[in-house]
């Protein structure tokens, strides 16, 4: 199952605004914001409802023509399961986009790896459930 997808935008803020209000309608808004400095590169803003965010815009570094890929998410059962993925991935060939592990700045249980598959796609496989 796909948890979540993101595409990379030219200019957040106003990106942000646009799918705010062409939203809305869906009953979609902000449900969650991450900022630069907590992912240590570029904000994001994760659009969604009943508290879960499953569309996301990522801002893309200047001078940049064009962003990494697209972002896909999928749901894991287990962070076993999220290694596991992770660890096929980079047997494969997928370049590492970041190990498994905790992510407490998206939620306290957020446990992820990120992989970039051949075409430059940033793929995740991710668990919510809390450590057994």
């Amino acid at each position: 199952m796909i948890d979540h997808l993101g595409i990379a935008v030219a200019d957040h803020a106003k990106t942000r605004g646009f799918y705010l209000s062409i939203l809305a309608p869906l009953n979609i808004s902000i449900v969650m914001e991450v900022s630069a400095e907590q992912t240590g590169d570029q904000a994001h803003t994760g659009f969604g409802n009943e508290g879960k965010p499953f569309f996301w815009i990522t801002g893309r570094p200047e001078n940049t023509p064009s962003g990494p890929g697209v972002h896909i998410a999928f749901t894991a059962q287990s962070r076993p399961a999220v290694e596991a993925f992770y660890h096929a991935a980079i047997d494969a060939g997928a370049k590492d986009n970041g190990a498994p592990g905790l992510r407490p700045h998206y939620h306290e249980n957020y446990y992820g790896a990120f992989i970039i598959d051949a075409d430059g796609n940033n793929i995740e496989a991710v668990c919510h459930a809390p450590a057994p």
